[in-house]
């Protein structure tokens, strides 16, 4: 019995050459705003890095900081603005290898703790995304206005797995997974797949 194939690349850094969330917010909110906002919250990000706080409360906390009470509109139209300027951030052979991948009629699966309002954007080049799912982070709003907050629990780690395992129409045993990382926060994503690939795109 033939197995489904599925392609599952992690965005920031396996796809990308920088990590996306700063590089929206600068876009945005200029490089000032950005130093500013990491000096504001230095403490909480050394402690998430030393592995003392939540990535996701740190991550949350700056999205509201910045964001909060933007409308999706706006919202939405920087990111559009954002893939389109910075579209280069895409690594040359990740591209290659996505096109490659796509116009075989493959099944791609983009997980990603960023929020997708920005990710989709880069992918839109590409036979329009239509044939890319995308598991990545949900903002939330309230009368059309973000508040701040993430809709989904932090794409990262073994919620990675969480969410893939949640699209397949078929039991695991039918597929052959085959998954792309560069982090700590894809160690499990690369561990259930059965054939990993460690910061592919790199050379």
């Amino acid at each position: 019995m033939d197995k489904k194939r599925l392609y599952c690349f992690d965005f920031d850094g396996t796809l990308t050459s920088h990590d996306t969330l700063l590089a929206f917010i600068a876009y945005v909110h200029g490089g000032f705003k950005l130093f500013m906002t990491l000096l504001r919250f230095s403490p909480q990000l050394v402690a998430m890095k030393l592995r003392l706080y939540p990535n996701w409360v740190v991550k949350q906390r700056v999205f509201s900081h910045l964001f909060r009470g933007m409308s999706l509109e706006e919202f939405n139209r920087h990111c559009r603005d954002f893939a389109a300027s910075d579209g280069h951030l895409i690594r040359p052979r990740a591209r290659t290898s996505l096109h490659s991948l796509l116009a075989g009629g493959n099944r791609v699966v983009v997980i990603s703790a960023s929020v997708e309002n920005w990710v989709r954007p880069f992918f839109e080049a590409m036979d329009d995304g239509k044939d890319i799912v995308f598991l990545c982070t949900q903002v939330e709003t309230r009368d059309g206005l973000l508040t701040g907050r993430f809709l989904t629990a932090n794409c990262y780690g073994p919620e990675k797995v969480n969410r893939l395992r949640a699209i397949l129409s078929a039991p695991r045993e039918r597929y052959f997974i085959i998954a792309y990382g560069d982090s700590r926060g894809d160690r499990e994503l690369l561990s259930y797949a059965d054939e990993g690939h460690y910061k592919p795109f790199r050379r």
